[in-house]
């Protein structure tokens, strides 16, 4: 940095502690003495004088050392930048963007990136700048780019959230009314969230209330001789009735659907994958058991501390119960018995969780698509009458044909184990389940062992927490999203962005055609299929216009007409909240699909998985493809740097980072489970025998290559990547590259883009790569790497970054010397890199 010069010595050190002699002075500071004997004019003149002189001579000293330091530096560059022989020089952006662009691109890669390799290092060169420059708050397990992007625009919705109404340019003066009706719901609903100190004073009452209608759906006090929730009745005296314990387990899961809670099993309403324009039921185990994953069970010392928390919460809600309550009738004898309930309750859990399927196996259609008949799920789970449940939460009238069951070999181990847990354990353990489900809605001194636990399995600090306008703006967007997605789109989101955005689908679904027809290990039947599949593919761009229509203030208006949302009652809200989502999605049952709806909201950012695993369910990642409706998404939200630039800029670092994006949900059209689905989104075998083994083939070199990968949990032992569970993503990432690098290509080659300032010394091809991975850096906790291990379809976000490129031009476009890219052996951040690489040609 340049000194910065003034007029006097004490604003100019550099100058000033080299010219005074005292102590004092050479300290930088230039103190007042006692008064001397008084000098003449002339002496203290001629002191000025001189000391005016030596301080012009040094100036120009420096200056002159300065300029002929820049000269050499020009120099020494034009001296050794050797052009190509009869090709001009590709020219260079000077615009304002491009040198932010640049600017940016920058910061996040090695300062010292002249002496890294790519070839060895690709996750170093291209993140370590933005490693050095973000640390993890107490309060994230992990953070990355994507959620730094995340963070800007968690910053922009804050603003629209705290700021008063402004009339909206696209409202007409016959929706304005339903602007600012939909506008004060959603800062109503902010409003209530971020009223900490109503929230601390209301406590655990709300809670209480919702865990007092538990109680009386289940109480405990039974007419069976042998106090078994579930004796095997000697008949039924009609087919379907539901009687005693079944009556109260199925009215009491039935609540707890209704309100966003999931006990026992999990029920979702989607596209049937066999008739993707019907819709049917499906029925699963739950995603998670209570720990994190099914894994965390096998850990002692952990499932050891998960009962003592769940000891200390029920008993200080115990006690806060109102003594008229039906929670609270029996208190005293639950808790003379609390351990031994605990213990039976962490051992239900535990026993539900052994028998729930691998995390693959969810994740495999060919494993979780199957098919019952009413009375056949009776048989499986007889302890719960499907015929009761349905004409509490289906629509009126609606006849059911069939349950698509995740796992029929669950159902059976969850009947065995009601048949032989207490009415007590049972509804210990359903009161926890809602406690878990809505623990971040209430604050209250019983629930802070839970929040403490939480934290330290995602390895943050045990007392930390987000700041409170971050939790509410994901709040609003949770329950409200498509209000808080209009205004989003209006603030942040422009026409010409969108065009963009499928201008870049476009050429790389046309580049996926492409290669396609020239595929050798597909048949040519097949290839034929999979060319008119992509040509189908629906591509929704930004947000949607349809179910609802978010520019159309009416629409959402009557899209959100039943919720009702105070500006005082947090819990309340989110109870409303819950309800609506239920009601809508039951209420699907009996209607076709409809192929208009989107997954998630325009203002969503899927931050890198890991963040959006933090807050919510796994559900997609920056965007999705959706196999049944042969559909990808992207909302506006992903659509911003570093992932989205400006139209304006060059087109290599949007078809690098967007384009890998797109490229990659385009690419699970074909994956491991993509490849189950044809044109239409029927689940069917499309693909013959000899492309199946084909196929098969070469994706066990991405099995294997991404199990090599290794990380150390907590405790310093290793854990490998598991290879079969991120397969499909392994190879949308490979696919993905490759054809946005390829749409790229062809585009530079018909308008040739400018160079990015500070940056020439790499050539557009090398950019590209550079920009692609640019959404992937990032940093993790241990503790949430293990989690991620277990539960995430994604690779870690470095091995995604160091193979992905491997699998690609990447090789070619940095010189890589064959055997030396992928042999990484170093560790980072307790990360523990594979000793031995994968060379794996394209799928």
């Amino acid at each position: 940095m340049a000194p910065n010069y003034h007029n006097d010595d004490e604003a100019a050190p550099l100058l000033a502690e080299s010219s005074l002699d005292h102590d004092d002075e050479a300290n930088g500071d230039l103190k007042l003495q006692s008064a001397p004997p008084r000098k003449s004019p002339v002496k203290g003149r001629s002191l000025r004088l001189w000391r005016w002189l030596r301080n012009s001579v040094k100036i120009l000293a420096l200056t002159t050392l300065l300029l002929g330091g820049v000269i050499a530096l020009i120099t020494f560059i034009a001296l050794n930048h050797t052009p190509v022989p009869d090709q001009p020089e590709d020219p260079i952006c000077l615009t304002p963007a491009c040198v932010v662009a640049s600017a940016g691109i920058l910061e996040n890669m090695s300062p010292n990136y002249q002496n890294i390799d790519p070839c060895e290092d690709f996750n170093m060169f291209v993140c370590e700048g933005w490693e050095q420059r973000h640390d993890l708050r107490p309060d994230q397990g992990s953070v990355s780019s994507g959620s730094v992007m995340y963070e800007k625009s968690q910053q922009t919705l804050r603003h629209l959230l705290e700021s008063p109404y402004s009339a909206s340019q696209l409202a007409s003066s016959s929706s304005e009314s339903a602007d600012k009706a939909i506008f004060h719901k959603i800062q109503s609903a902010y409003d209530a969230c971020i009223d900490e100190s109503t929230i601390k004073r209301t406590g655990s009452a709300p809670l209480l209330e919702v865990l007092r209608k538990v109680g009386e759906y289940f109480p405990v006090h039974t007419s069976h001789d042998d106090f078994k929730a579930f004796p095997q009745p000697p008949k039924r005296q009609q087919e379907g009735l539901a009687y005693d314990g079944e009556s109260q387990l199925t009215k009491t899961v039935a609540y707890l659907a209704s309100i966003g809670v999931d006990a026992l099993v999990a029920f979702d309403v989607d596209a049937d994958e066999k008739d993707p324009d019907s819709v049917v039921l499906m029925m699963n185990a739950l995603s998670k058991p209570g720990l994190p994953s099914k894994e965390y069970y096998q850990d002692k010392s952990t499932v050891a501390s998960y009962a003592d928390i769940i000891g200390q919460v029920l008993e200080a809600l115990l006690r806060e119960a109102r003594p008229q309550s039906e929670l609270a009738s029996d208190a005293e004898a639950v808790l003379e018995c609390s351990e031994d309930l605990v213990k039976a309750v962490v051992q239900l859990e535990s026993d539900l969780a052994s028998a729930s399927p691998d995390e693959e196996d969810a994740q495999d259609v060919t494993k979780y698509y199957n098919p019952r008949t009413l009375a056949q799920v009776g048989s499986l789970l007889p302890q719960l009458s499907m015929p009761h449940l349905l004409s509490i939460l289906a629509p009126s009238g609606f006849v059911l044909e069939k349950i698509i069951v995740g796992s029929p070999s669950y159902l059976k181990a969850l009947a065995f184990q009601l048949h032989n847990a207490t009415p007590e354990t049972l509804r210990a353990y359903l009161v926890w389940k809602t406690v878990q489900a809505y623990v971040d809605k209430v604050e209250d001194k019983a629930l802070v062992p839970l929040k403490r636990f939480n934290n330290r399995l995602q390895g943050k600090d045990p007392d930390a927490s987000e700041d409170r306008w971050k939790t509410c703006v994901r709040a609003v967007d949770s329950g409200l999203g498509w209000i808080l997605s209009k205004f989003f789109i209006e603030e942040a989101f422009s026409k010409e962005a969108k065009a963009f955005g499928d201008q870049i689908i476009h050429d790389i679904k046309d580049q996926f055609v492409q290669r396609l027809r020239v595929t050798e290990w597909m048949s040519k039947d097949v290839r034929a299929v999979a060319i008119e599949k992509v040509h189908r593919i629906v591509q929704k761009i930004g947000y949607p216009t349809r179910s609802p229509d978010v520019l159309d203030p009416l629409a959402i208006q009557r899209y959100y007409e039943d919720v009702h949302i105070s500006n005082a009652t947090y819990f309340g809200n989110s109870l409303a909240i819950a309800e609506f989502d239920s009601r809508r999605e039951w209420s699907k049952l009996g209607k076709p699909t409809n192929r208009d709806e989107w997954l998630m909201t325009a203002v969503t950012v899927n931050v890198g998985i890991s963040e959006f695993l933090e807050h919510r369910e796994l559900t997609a990642t920056q965007a999705y493809y959706n196999p049944s409706l042969n559909e990808i998404v992207f909302p506006a939200g992903i659509m911003q740097p570093p992932t989205f630039y400006d139209p304006s800029l060059p087109p290599y670092i949007s078809y690098g980072p967007f384009g890998y994006i797109s490229g990659h949900e385009l690419t699970h059209a074909f994956d491991s489970n993509g490849r189950h689905y044809d044109q239409n989104g029927n689940y069917t075998d499309w693909w013959d025998d000899q492309t199946v083994e084909a196929f098969k083939d070469k994706a066990e070199c991405f099995v294997d290559q991404y199990s090599d990968f290794t990380i150390l949990d907590p405790q310093g032992q290793k854990l490998h990547v598991n290879g079969r569970l991120t397969l499909g993503e392994n190879i949308a990432d490979a696919g993905g590259l490759s054809a946005a690098f390829h749409a790229w290509k062809a585009i530079e080659e018909k308008h040739p883009a400018q160079l990015l300032p500070g940056l020439q010394r790499f050539t557009k091809e090398q950019l590209f790569f550079i920009t692609a991975p640019s959404l992937f850096c990032g940093k993790t906790r241990q503790e949430r790497a293990v989690n991620l291990i277990y539960k995430d379809p994604h690779s870690p976000s470095w091995a995604r970054i160091l193979v992905s490129q491997q699998n690609t031009s990447f090789v070619n476009e940095y010189l890589c010397k064959a055997g030396n890219y992928g042999e990484f052996r170093r560790v980072q951040g307790g990360i523990q890199l594979s000793e031995e690489g994968a060379d794996l040609q394209n799928l």
